[in-house]
């Protein structure tokens, strides 16, 4: 995935790449849950929000339940 032609928006799916690598990574245990596995999420989430507002074919998309979990130790993080 990482040779792919960066012609046509392909900086910003590069980046969309990196986010869910590191979301991804943090997931596996090979990278600490971190402020950057947060803020890759963030993101995520709000690029995620966008599309389902583009569309109604969006609206069912959801993160897995892996990911819904680490959203939920942030949000827990964050009230305590």
């Amino acid at each position: 995935m990482r040779n792919f032609d960066l012609r046509y928006g392909g900086k910003m799916l590069e980046g969309e790449w990196n986010h869910c690598r590191i979301v991804g990574e943090s997931l596996n245990g090979e990278r600490e849950v971190d402020e950057q596995t947060f803020a890759s999420l963030a993101i995520l989430s709000e690029r995620l929000e966008r599309l389902s507002g583009l569309d109604s074919v969006f609206s069912e998309v959801e993160f897995s339940p892996a990911v819904q979990e680490l959203k939920s130790q942030r949000n827990a993080v964050t009230v305590s």
